[in-house]
């Protein structure tokens, strides 16, 4: 299935509520944009979970744009897209590797956000690219975490470091990257807590697997991303606050993009933390992530019927 296919596949639900709520402020013969008109608009953008911020930066260009005259859809969805790709911009980048030792990867969230299974699904995509894998099981403080990225390095064939329960996470961080070394393993992603109690004891942790990485090889780790669950929304958003400032965070990966009307919320994950959308997770499967791309998410977050129609 293409990128573009699977974007508008998971954002099926999004995109149905936008398409049913956008036709119910238009008549045939266009709308008038009124504060009436521009107060719907600004509450259809709203459900979609793109938060207030952007729904009101689209809400003022249409204001500013088109104040007393009469729009039709297809019109109006133009300067839509336009202002999305606006906001969204960024670069397309994958995960740069480094030329020589191991390019380390650290992964933050918080529980129930997708984390180990978005970890499987990146240690697929590089074994798939022909890269050796060593993963860390970092997050000492759930067995259930450990067993479940066990379960999954076995199915993808990929090494595991891992450590005693309730265990130092920077001493399975530190042994995971001396597998990774004395290996020659290419990629080493480091799986680490979801939740500890207090702001301050994450923040030392991180600290403390950063140090511990970064006396092994120099500058690592290379990329610290951060996953968010898509159907979480405006409060996954502020759950992940902390990770961001604690680890360092160089980009994100947002799971559990399939099956929400929710699809939105990756426009203020990006305003929000001023981070890259990096990959996209839609299914269980390990194939199941995608590169995000900005035009292929807005084409797919306003596409039509699949006759190529328009929202």
């Amino acid at each position: 299935m293409s990128l573009w296919k699977r974007f508008r596949q998971g954002l099926n639900k999004t995109r149905d509520l936008l398409r049913t709520d956008i036709r119910d402020l238009f008549k045939s013969e266009g709308r008038l944009v009124d504060d009436e008109m521009l107060d719907e608009l600004f509450a259809v953008l709203v459900r979609t979970d793109m938060g207030g911020g952007p729904a009101n930066d689209i809400r003022s260009r249409i204001d500013n744009e088109y104040r007393g005259r009469v729009v039709h859809m297809q019109e109006l969805l133009d300067h839509v897209r336009d202002e999305l790709r606006q906001l969204m911009q960024q670069p397309d980048d994958p995960i740069v590797l480094v030329d020589n030792g191991p390019t380390v990867i650290m992964v933050v969230g918080v529980n129930g956000s997708g984390k180990t299974t978005s970890i499987a699904k990146l240690a697929h995509m590089f074994k798939l690219q022909g890269k050796s894998v060593v993963l860390g099981a970092a997050d000492t403080f759930r067995a259930a975490a450990v067993e479940q990225l066990t379960i999954w390095s076995e199915r993808i064939g990929v090494k595991i470091v891992k450590g005693e329960a309730g265990g130092d996470p920077a001493s399975v961080a530190h042994r995971a990257v001396a597998e990774a070394i004395q290996t020659d393993a290419e990629i080493c992603i480091i799986d680490t807590a979801g939740r500890l109690q207090t702001q301050v004891n994450l923040m030392k942790e991180l600290e403390k697997i950063h140090r511990v990485i970064q006396n092994q090889v120099a500058e690592a780790p290379h990329e610290v991303l951060l996953v968010l669950d898509a159907t979480a929304g405006q409060n996954g958003i502020s759950q992940a606050k902390g990770f961001s400032a604690a680890a360092n965070c160089t980009g994100i990966v947002l799971a559990k993009l399939d099956g929400t009307a929710k699809g939105g919320v990756a426009i203020p994950i990006r305003r929000e933390f001023n981070l890259p959308v990096k990959y996209v997770g839609q299914g269980e499967q390990p194939e199941d992530l995608e590169l995000f791309n900005v035009d292929d998410f807005v084409d797919a977050l306003l596409a039509g019927d699949d006759d190529g129609e328009s929202v």
